[in-house]
């Protein structure tokens, strides 16, 4: 893991950059001498100055302090939907490979049946039932980024229950739940936590395109894709509305995908290097 994060200059500066976006995110809104809902009557639309960095929004309140707290939201979500994914997606692609047969048919049925369910249709659904709420995005966000990792625990499983330890776990009359938790789980979580820092960049991905539509993050909270939902209204008059959050959602993404590649390459080389000493 050090090599994959630190072995090379671009992971060492994914690695910066997502630290800088984080600690900015977690501290920034704090230290700015501006709230997030604070307006500056005698800035309205203005470009960047040296009073506020990134300029203001159309009412005049600071970009830089709002930029900053979407960062703030749209990471929360994000690891939260991931975490829920992980929770749920886990245990159940590691119990459907294990057990196998019929559990196993049913199980990834329901995998398939969610797949079938449209996201966005499921969003809508959620705000006409119980209104706009930032914690619908954690319940719709974690309720279809389990699938792709329970068919991925699911396949690492169906191999792990065939190795020696767990052949010698069933013989020393370990029970189901004790071998899938003590012996399948800790031996698939390497390759599923790799995908789960995959899953981040596409939660929020997904995030900034619900709140694009006015169906996430709603005032006087504020998140990534608010702004830039925003900032392309703007971008004619105020082009800077739309560059900053812009940018900074695309290095975010650019320092995940990079950092997430390089831990998948080096778990795959990983397994190779063991199935090579096995043999």
């Amino acid at each position: 893991m050090r090599e994959a994060l630190l072995g090379t200059a671009l992971a060492r500066t994914c690695c910066a950059m997502l630290a800088g976006v984080v600690l900015a995110a977690v501290i920034g809104p704090s230290l700015s001498p501006w709230a997030l809902d604070a307006v500056d009557w005698d800035a309205i639309d203005a470009a960047p100055t040296a009073a506020h960095w990134f300029g203001t929004d159309g009412v005049g309140r600071d970009l830089l302090t709002r930029t900053l707290g979407g960062a703030r939201v749209s990471l929360v979500i994000a690891v939260a939907a991931t975490l829920v994914s992980c929770l749920i997606g886990i245990p159940w692609g590691a119990t459907a490979g294990y057990l196998g047969g019929a559990v196993d048919q049913a199980m990834m049925r329901v995998v398939d049946g969610l797949y079938a369910l449209p996201f966005i249709l499921l969003v809508i659904l959620l705000v006409a039932l119980f209104g706009r709420n930032i914690f619908l995005l954690f319940i719709a966000l974690g309720a279809v980024s389990w699938l792709d990792l329970a068919r991925i625990v699911r396949g690492q499983t169906l191999v792990a229950k065939n190795e020696a330890y767990v052949e010698a776990a069933r013989a020393l009359g370990a029970t189901t739940p004790g071998i899938v938790l003590r012996h399948i789980v800790p031996n698939v979580i390497g390759p599923a936590l790799v995908y789960a820092t995959l899953t981040i960049p596409g939660v929020v991905i997904a995030e900034s395109f619900i709140s694009f539509l006015g169906l996430g993050v709603q005032e006087p909270q504020t998140s990534w894709g608010v702004l830039i939902a925003d900032g392309t209204r703007a971008m004619r008059s105020a082009p800077w509305q739309l560059l900053f959050p812009a940018s900074l959602l695309a290095a975010t993404l650019f320092a995940c995908n990079v950092l997430g590649d390089r831990l998948r390459d080096a778990v795959d080389a990983g397994a190779g290097g063991s199935k090579s000493s096995v043999r």
